[in-house]
Protein backbone atom coordinates (compact mmCIF):
# COMPACT_ATOMS: atom_id res chain seq x y z
CA UNK A 1 0.00 0.00 0.00
CA UNK A 2 1.92 3.17 -0.39
CA UNK A 3 1.27 5.51 2.56
CA UNK A 4 0.67 9.44 1.16
CA UNK A 5 0.74 10.25 5.24
CA UNK A 6 0.88 8.76 8.53
CA UNK A 7 0.41 11.10 11.15
CA UNK A 8 0.76 10.78 15.41
CA UNK A 9 -2.60 11.91 16.19
CA UNK A 10 -2.20 11.44 20.53
CA UNK A 11 -2.03 9.29 23.13
CA UNK A 12 -4.93 8.29 24.93
CA UNK A 13 -4.64 7.05 28.65
CA UNK A 14 -8.39 6.43 29.30
CA UNK A 15 -11.84 5.82 26.93
CA UNK A 16 -12.50 10.10 27.34
CA UNK A 17 -9.53 10.83 25.55
CA UNK A 18 -9.80 8.26 22.17
CA UNK A 19 -9.96 9.51 19.00
CA UNK A 20 -13.74 10.39 18.34
CA UNK A 21 -15.36 10.00 14.15
CA UNK A 22 -15.83 6.72 12.75
CA UNK A 23 -12.75 5.90 11.06
CA UNK A 24 -11.56 1.99 11.35
CA UNK A 25 -9.65 1.07 13.22
CA UNK A 26 -6.34 -1.49 13.43
CA UNK A 27 -4.69 -2.59 16.82
CA UNK A 28 -1.48 -3.65 17.50
CA UNK A 29 -0.90 -5.75 20.73
CA UNK A 30 1.65 -7.99 21.87
CA UNK A 31 4.31 -8.55 25.00
CA UNK A 32 6.74 -5.28 25.68
CA UNK A 33 9.82 -5.59 23.51
CA UNK A 34 8.56 -7.46 20.75
CA UNK A 35 8.62 -5.05 18.40
CA UNK A 36 5.72 -3.53 18.26
CA UNK A 37 7.22 -0.21 17.47
CA UNK A 38 9.73 -1.24 14.56
CA UNK A 39 6.64 -3.04 12.80
CA UNK A 40 4.56 0.23 12.75
CA UNK A 41 7.24 1.94 11.39
CA UNK A 42 8.44 -0.69 9.10
CA UNK A 43 4.82 -0.81 7.51
CA UNK A 44 4.62 2.81 7.71
CA UNK A 45 7.89 3.44 5.95
CA UNK A 46 9.36 5.69 8.68
CA UNK A 47 11.67 5.77 11.14
CA UNK A 48 11.01 7.21 13.62
CA UNK A 49 7.18 7.79 13.45
CA UNK A 50 6.40 5.07 17.02
CA UNK A 51 9.19 5.90 18.86
CA UNK A 52 11.59 2.39 19.75
CA UNK A 53 13.60 1.51 22.54
CA UNK A 54 15.59 -1.31 23.90
CA UNK A 55 14.00 -0.59 27.33
CA UNK A 56 10.41 -2.57 27.54
CA UNK A 57 7.59 -0.72 29.13
CA UNK A 58 7.69 1.95 27.00
CA UNK A 59 4.53 2.57 25.61
CA UNK A 60 2.46 3.32 28.43
CA UNK A 61 -0.87 4.47 26.74
CA UNK A 62 -2.76 3.92 23.72
CA UNK A 63 -1.27 5.85 20.38
CA UNK A 64 -3.63 6.88 17.35
CA UNK A 65 -1.71 7.58 14.63
CA UNK A 66 -4.09 8.50 11.59
CA UNK A 67 -2.59 6.84 8.14
CA UNK A 68 -3.67 8.40 4.89
CA UNK A 69 -6.73 10.53 6.64
CA UNK A 70 -8.32 7.10 6.21
CA UNK A 71 -7.61 5.00 9.20
CA UNK A 72 -6.02 4.43 12.06
CA UNK A 73 -3.39 2.39 13.45
CA UNK A 74 -3.34 2.23 17.19
CA UNK A 75 -0.74 1.04 19.19
CA UNK A 76 -1.24 -0.43 22.72
CA UNK A 77 0.71 -0.90 25.69
CA UNK A 78 2.84 -3.79 25.57
CA UNK A 79 2.02 -6.93 28.50
CA UNK A 80 4.30 -8.78 30.47
CA UNK A 81 6.86 -6.60 31.41
CA UNK A 82 7.63 -7.14 35.04
CA UNK A 83 9.57 -3.87 35.94
CA UNK A 84 7.25 -2.40 36.92
CA UNK A 85 4.82 -1.48 39.96
CA UNK A 86 1.65 -4.08 39.56
CA UNK A 87 -0.87 -1.55 39.76
CA UNK A 88 0.97 0.18 36.78
CA UNK A 89 0.68 -3.55 34.97
CA UNK A 90 -2.98 -3.40 36.16
CA UNK A 91 -4.11 -0.36 34.84
CA UNK A 92 -1.92 -1.00 31.20
CA UNK A 93 -4.04 -4.26 31.07
CA UNK A 94 -7.12 -2.53 32.00
CA UNK A 95 -7.04 -0.17 29.43
CA UNK A 96 -5.98 -2.09 26.23
CA UNK A 97 -9.09 -4.56 27.58
CA UNK A 98 -11.15 -1.63 27.62
CA UNK A 99 -10.46 -0.47 24.60
CA UNK A 100 -10.43 -4.01 22.61
CA UNK A 101 -13.83 -4.79 24.27
CA UNK A 102 -15.31 -1.69 23.85
CA UNK A 103 -13.83 -0.20 20.61
CA UNK A 104 -16.64 -0.28 17.64
CA UNK A 105 -14.24 1.33 14.94
CA UNK A 106 -12.24 -1.51 15.78
CA UNK A 107 -11.95 -3.55 12.56
CA UNK A 108 -8.49 -5.53 13.01
CA UNK A 109 -6.56 -6.68 16.25
CA UNK A 110 -2.60 -7.86 14.68
CA UNK A 111 -1.13 -9.54 17.69
CA UNK A 112 2.56 -9.65 17.26
CA UNK A 113 4.80 -12.58 18.87
CA UNK A 114 8.49 -12.79 18.70
CA UNK A 115 9.24 -15.93 16.05
CA UNK A 116 12.57 -16.72 18.57
CA UNK A 117 10.37 -18.15 21.62
CA UNK A 118 6.95 -20.12 21.89
CA UNK A 119 4.07 -18.13 22.64
CA UNK A 120 3.90 -17.26 26.38
CA UNK A 121 1.10 -18.13 28.52
CA UNK A 122 -0.16 -14.14 28.90
CA UNK A 123 0.12 -14.74 24.57
CA UNK A 124 -2.00 -17.43 24.32
CA UNK A 125 -4.67 -15.92 26.95
CA UNK A 126 -4.67 -12.86 24.59
CA UNK A 127 -5.74 -14.54 21.73
CA UNK A 128 -8.00 -16.66 23.51
CA UNK A 129 -9.82 -13.51 25.10
CA UNK A 130 -9.55 -12.08 20.90
CA UNK A 131 -11.31 -15.42 19.91
CA UNK A 132 -13.71 -15.51 22.57
CA UNK A 133 -15.13 -12.50 21.68
CA UNK A 134 -15.33 -12.97 17.93
CA UNK A 135 -12.73 -9.81 17.43
CA UNK A 136 -10.96 -10.37 14.00
CA UNK A 137 -7.52 -11.14 14.38
CA UNK A 138 -4.17 -11.71 13.01
CA UNK A 139 -0.71 -13.02 14.74
CA UNK A 140 2.32 -11.28 13.30
CA UNK A 141 5.71 -13.46 13.96
CA UNK A 142 8.31 -10.80 14.43
CA UNK A 143 11.99 -10.50 14.49
CA UNK A 144 11.76 -13.87 11.05
CA UNK A 145 15.05 -13.08 9.79
CA UNK A 146 16.87 -13.83 13.26
CA UNK A 147 15.70 -17.43 12.15
CA UNK A 148 16.86 -19.74 9.43
CA UNK A 149 14.04 -21.13 7.28
CA UNK A 150 13.84 -24.54 8.92
CA UNK A 151 13.53 -22.54 12.41
CA UNK A 152 11.27 -20.42 10.95
CA UNK A 153 8.90 -22.74 10.23
CA UNK A 154 8.97 -24.65 13.36
CA UNK A 155 8.38 -21.70 15.15
CA UNK A 156 4.89 -21.14 13.50
CA UNK A 157 3.67 -24.25 13.08
CA UNK A 158 4.48 -24.24 17.20
CA UNK A 159 2.18 -20.86 17.49
CA UNK A 160 -0.31 -22.74 15.06
CA UNK A 161 -0.44 -25.61 17.95
CA UNK A 162 -0.26 -23.11 20.59
CA UNK A 163 -2.90 -20.82 19.35
CA UNK A 164 -5.54 -23.17 17.28
CA UNK A 165 -7.13 -21.63 14.34
CA UNK A 166 -5.00 -18.51 13.95
CA UNK A 167 -3.90 -16.78 10.93
CA UNK A 168 -0.24 -16.28 11.22
CA UNK A 169 2.39 -14.53 9.44
CA UNK A 170 6.17 -13.98 9.87
CA UNK A 171 7.36 -10.76 9.49
CA UNK A 172 10.89 -8.88 9.55
CA UNK A 173 11.43 -5.10 10.38
CA UNK A 174 14.62 -5.17 9.26
CA UNK A 175 14.00 -7.27 5.44
CA UNK A 176 10.26 -6.15 5.05
CA UNK A 177 9.45 -9.90 5.31
CA UNK A 178 5.94 -9.82 5.12
CA UNK A 179 5.27 -6.93 4.73
CA UNK A 180 2.81 -7.01 1.66
CA UNK A 181 1.32 -10.11 3.39
CA UNK A 182 0.45 -7.95 6.23
CA UNK A 183 -0.87 -5.13 4.39
CA UNK A 184 -3.14 -7.25 2.91
CA UNK A 185 -4.63 -8.29 5.85
CA UNK A 186 -5.13 -4.53 6.66
CA UNK A 187 -6.95 -3.70 3.45
CA UNK A 188 -9.12 -6.32 3.29
CA UNK A 189 -10.40 -5.39 7.20
CA UNK A 190 -10.65 -1.19 6.66
CA UNK A 191 -12.16 -1.76 2.95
Amino acid sequence: MKISSAEFIKSAFEESHWVSGELPEVSFLGRSNVGKSSLLNSLLERKKLAKTSNTPGRTQAINFFLINDRFYFVDLPGYGFAKVPKKMREDWGKMAEDYLAKRKQLVLSIQLVDARHSPTALDRQLYAWLTFHRKNSLVVATKADKLSNNKLNKSLDDIRRQMPDCKVLPYSSVTGKGREEVWGQIINAVG
